[in-house]
């Protein structure tokens, strides 16, 4: 199973910018979807961007133009660029890994503990 470790978050006003690091390791089978996914208190879980072995990139409509994920292979590490970060960015952000990418979902997920974003207006 893989490991992820999280950073990256803090405090940030509106129209800043934030970058999330997660460090993974472990088989690399288990990191050929990754992803960032987000929850803030009192809403579910949401997907934010996913990224597959192969390149292909996804994100949710609300972030697109403004986040970029990206993976660093020889480090193993996963990316999110946040820019023009709004207040309701605000949230805990969570580093997802598994075997596969369905949809808005990661296959076989292991999770990070977490990385606090706050965005002041």
């Amino acid at each position: 199973q893989v490991q992820l470790v999280e950073s990256g978050g803090g405090s940030v006003q509106a129209g800043g910018s934030l970058r999330l690091s997660c460090a993974a390791s472990g088989p690399t089978y288990s990191t050929f979807c990754m992803a960032w996914f987000r929850q803030a208190p009192g809403k579910e879980r949401e997907g934010v961007a996913f990224r597959d072995s192969g390149g292909y990139v996804n994100y949710a409509d609300s972030v697109k133009g403004r986040f970029t994920i990206s993976k660093d292979s020889a480090k193993n590490t996963l990316y999110l660029q946040m820019n023009s970060l709004k207040p309701e960015d605000s949230a805990m952000y969570y580093c997802a890994a598994g075997r596969y990418c369905v949809g808005r979902t990661v296959g076989d997920a292991s999770w990070g503990q977490g990385t606090q974003v706050t965005v002041s207006s």
